[in-house]
């Protein structure tokens, strides 16, 4: 009989939980009436809304818990009641009737019972707000997506702090056409490659993005001269980069293209695609000293290994044995995939790094980057060397390669 007043308590203890959780699981208030808003509000408003999933759920999980130990409780309370009402109780006649010794069990098995549908009420929660916090962020991810399909609609100038007054002056031009349809194409369209927006009257370097035929778009370096738009396809400058990569990173490219990088491969290709193109090569030595070279080249696809198309003069200088008057084709090489023109060894294995090797020892703009000239000749060899300008120990120490379509082509 003493445990009456404990079992009341508990049954007063449920009943208020099963009011709140009731409380909880009433329908929200319909949504307010849509309204346009910045993407600022939206990522907000996700935000809110997937903390808001965390914390009913945090809230569902604890009243679980507590439900778990009142439940072991009154279970234990339901044994010791039994035992001691057994012992204790006076002995009766067989046909008198024990209300005493009835109503402690019928008291447990009501409490059991309300238990086990506030639990089935707690898993069916739980599984919504599992559900709700799914779809929330499934929602974050279509914001998130949208946000960069709208960053692609016109090209993005990203130089540091000059990309929104580029952007002012872009669009304003496009505003001023006359013909509508003209309009909606200039939008949609990225340019080809750095000449376009050069012929488009772009004067500012940074980063844009292109679309050359048949291509993805993609994120581009674009140095502006006075004779045109140059899209920068390797940089070197503090080793920041490892380039001693296999075949598919030269293939599609690697690095930052504000800092380190290579474009890739087939990059280069789709810029380039038949046109005939120029490559310059920019070289520094640690002394001060400059060196810039251009000349005339094409570039094959994945079937040709990237062959380089040089003339006879040029061919000579990247280390051809052998150069006809119509030039050279010159494939590249990476330690996984031997295409050079040694037939002995590997150069890209025996050196470092990923480049259209001729016999190893005239050029490797993509070499181990050495802050000081190492001791060890046969280390130096592995470096980033042009042999006709420092010669083929002197680790260069920074690179530039750019490439530009011809003149007569880029005007047609």
């Amino acid at each position: 009989m003493r445990r009456a007043p404990t079992a009341s308590a508990a049954l007063m203890l449920c009943a208020a939980t099963a009011g709140l959780l009731s409380a909880q699981g009433r329908p929200a208030p319909p949504p307010a009436p849509p309204r346009f808003a910045s993407w600022d509000e939206v990522n907000v408003l996700a935000h809110g809304l997937l903390q808001l999933g965390h914390g009913l759920r945090e809230h569902v999980e604890r009243t679980r818990g507590q439900l778990g130990a009142l439940e072991r409780r009154l279970s234990a309370c339901g044994a010791a009641c039994k035992d001691s009402g057994g012992s204790a109780a006076p002995p009766r006649a067989p046909d008198g009737p024990g209300p005493s010794g009835e109503a402690v069990p019928d008291t447990l098995r009501s409490l059991q019972t309300q238990l086990k549908t506030q639990n089935s009420r707690i898993e069916h929660l739980v599984h919504k707000v599992a559900q709700q916090q799914r779809h929330l962020e499934k929602q974050h991810l279509k914001i998130q997506n949208l946000q960069s399909q709208v960053g692609l609609l016109v090209p993005t100038h990203l130089d540091h702090g000059m990309a929104k007054p580029a952007r002012k002056k872009r669009l304003p031009k496009t505003v001023q056409l006359g013909d509508p349809a003209h309009n909606i194409s200039r939008l949609r369209r990225l340019p080809r490659d750095c000449q376009e927006l050069f012929d488009e009257g772009e004067r500012q370097s940074g980063l844009f993005q292109i679309q050359p035929q048949e291509s993805p778009p993609f994120l581009v370096n674009c140095k502006m001269t006075s004779d045109g738009g140059w899209t920068v396809i390797q940089r070197r400058q503090d080793g920041s980069v490892d380039f001693n990569q296999p075949w598919e990173a030269y293939k599609a490219g690697f690095g930052d293209p504000q800092g380190e990088f290579w474009l890739g491969l087939e990059k280069v290709h789709r810029i380039l695609g038949d046109r005939g193109s120029r490559l310059a090569v920019q070289l520094h030595d640690w002394e001060g000293h400059a060196e810039s070279l251009q000349f005339p080249v094409h570039l094959g696809g994945e079937d040709t290994a990237y062959s380089l198309q040089l003339t006879a003069p040029v061919a000579s200088e990247l280390g051809a044995t052998t150069v006809v008057p119509s030039g050279l084709s010159l494939p590249f090489s990476t330690w996984d995939q031997d295409h050079d023109l040694r037939g002995d060894k590997n150069c890209a294995k025996s050196l470092s790094g990923g480049w259209w090797f001729g016999t190893c020892g005239h050029s490797n703009l993509n070499g181990q980057y050495f802050r000081s000239i190492p001791h060890q000749r046969q280390q130096r060899k592995k470096g980033i060397f042009w042999k006709t300008w420092r010669g083929r120990y002197y680790p260069l120490q920074a690179t530039t390669m750019l490439i530009r379509p011809t003149e007569t082509e880029a005007a047609s």
